[in-house]
């Protein structure tokens, strides 16, 4: 079947508004007034709240042990495994007392929001009590639970104060960018990291060709970045090239890194820019002993007396793995003042074509799970503890993060093999439903909201598909990613830029919000 004929007129239109609140059927913010009121009010309050819960839990467990006890093993089983989860959350609940009124009478927002959360974990946990009492031979009897919206809340971006930089560059003195570690993950992560030396250098910066790095105007918004800032920032290699008449020099190479080579460049891709037409100088290094393995943190002040020079165009090598003013340069929206959400986006048919597949399959409330397996294992167990876990764990993971943030269905991004993601989704069951696992389906003509993506001839491109299921992936309700993945990194990026960044975005069974993680390999 033939698609539909184009009809650019509906384009650029926004088809969905992301992640709708939804409206809570318990509120756990009625509880803060009166903490926040008087202290002592809030140790009887806690008190009151651990005393129900767990005086609840024990009714459960008795009167399940006097309708239950002459009955099957498996019912004996489970007042067992009842008896552990009880002890688990008394446990918890104490430890959760003596740390919250244990060491200060003032408890802050931040604080409270934490208290919140441990509150739900408890009362979720209360909820697996209650199952286990209530399993029979045939199942389990469903209880309800607390609602997420009001716990996995947007996080707010004008709680803290950006630091920028200006970004005024000379017109006719230009950075020229080169990148070689990794997939395109990195790559974007190095080219935002060029984007703060090119601003520091007052210089435009070179956006790399397809001859010698990846196709960005494929994926990006190019000129997005100069509208931003309101100037000529950025320019491409191409028009790079035709300004420059096609005999283009790099008249200084300073290299950021020497170790394990100047620049992290080898001479074969050194070769591959002298057949691109462009000439060079002499490679120097900015430092002797600046080694990719433990970058030593640098300043503003550093890059200028390295990198200041009156040259016309410079280049200073990779700086995926650069350690400059990291706080500056990992905060959301990014460390270039601009009037933007953020800087460096999806092109805009690919936001627009991951707007429509939400629209068609997922809808505005929905969990987003990257999941990597390939290749993750052997780097995982470098780490302590690893962060590659068995499915049925991780299976077990995911469902708390879905019962906390009250969604019925997940978007999965993952490069797992069909036999582990079919594992994966017959352990995901909560309250005798299946929670579906969403893929992006396989390219069909019948199809209407990927035609954007075959119309422009890119369905198909690999950069294309990633960069597509980064932007799903940002939409989210709540993200769930892969600790140590740059994918998983570009997604916090574009979240916080975004501002669909959620209290409970966490990574993979380790019960934390994510944080920005450059530099790591």
């Amino acid at each position: 079947m033939a698609r539909d004929s184009p009809n650019e007129d509906d384009d650029h239109e926004n088809l969905i508004h992301q992640n709708k609140d939804k409206s809570a059927s318990f509120r756990i913010e009625e509880l803060q007034s009166p903490i926040r009121r008087r202290f002592s009010k809030g140790h009887y309050l806690f008190a009151a709240i651990v005393t129900v819960i767990s005086l609840v839990a024990t009714i459960y467990l008795f009167f399940s042990s006097k309708i239950c006890g002459k009955t099957s093993d498996r019912i004996k089983e489970s007042q067992l495994r009842a008896l552990y989860l009880l002890n688990k959350q008394r446990s918890s609940l104490f430890d959760l007392w003596n740390h919250t009124f244990g060491t200060s009478n003032n408890i802050t927002a931040v604080r409270f929001d934490q208290i919140k959360a441990s509150l739900l974990d408890q009362i979720t946990l209360n909820r697996h009590i209650k199952d286990t009492l209530l399993s029979t031979e045939n199942g389990t009897v469903s209880v309800p639970i607390v609602n997420g919206s009001e716990i996995c809340r947007k996080i707010d971006p004008k709680s803290s104060k950006r630091r920028t930089i200006e970004w005024k560059p000379d017109p006719n003195k230009f950075l020229f960018a080169i990148c070689l570690s990794g997939q395109m993950s990195n790559h974007l992560i190095y080219l935002e990291k060029h984007m703060f030396f090119a601003a520091v250098l007052n210089r435009v910066l070179v956006i790399p060709g397809s001859k010698f790095d990846y196709q960005y105007n494929l994926v990006l918004d190019i000129e997005h970045i100069n509208e931003c800032i309101g100037r000529k920032t950025v320019i491409s290699f191409e028009n790079f090239m035709e300004l420059k008449k096609n005999h283009a020099r790099i008249d200084k190479f300073i290299c950021y890194f020497s170790i394990p080579l100047p620049c992290y460049t080898d001479e074969d891709h050194l070769k591959q820019l002298k057949s691109l037409g462009i000439s060079m100088g002499k490679v120097e290094t900015a430092w002797k002993s600046e080694d990719i393995e433990n970058p030593s943190p640098k300043t503003v002040k550093d890059v200028e007396e390295k990198f200041g020079t009156k040259e016309d165009v410079i280049a200073i090598g990779d700086v995926f793995f650069a350690n400059v003013e990291k706080d500056w340069v990992l905060q959301p929206r990014g460390p270039i003042a601009h009037k933007c959400k953020i800087l460096i986006e999806p092109s805009k048919l690919i936001l627009l074509t991951a707007q429509r597949f939400i629209q068609t399959f997922l809808g505005s409330g929905f969990v987003a799970l990257h999941f990597r397996r390939h290749g993750f294992l052997k780097f995982c167990n470098a780490k302590k503890p690893s962060c590659f876990y068995p499915i049925p764990q991780a299976a077990d993971c995911i469902r708390q993060m879905v019962e906390k943030a009250n969604t019925s269905v997940i978007y999965l991004s993952t490069d797992a093999a069909e036999s582990e993601t079919s594992l994966l989704q017959s352990m995901l069951v909560m309250n005798g439903k299946t929670i579906p696992l969403v893929k992006r389906p396989p390219r069909d003509s019948a199809e209407k909201w990927d035609s954007l993506l075959y119309r422009h001839g890119l369905d198909g491109d690999d950069q294309v598909e990633a960069m597509l299921d980064k932007t799903i992936c940002a939409m989210a309700s709540v993200f769930i990613g892969a600790p140590g993945s740059t994918f998983t990194e570009d997604i916090l990026r574009l979240r916080k830029g975004w501002e669909t960044a959620s209290s409970c975005d966490e990574y993979l069974c380790h019960g934390e919000e994510p944080n920005f993680i450059a530099g790591d390999k």
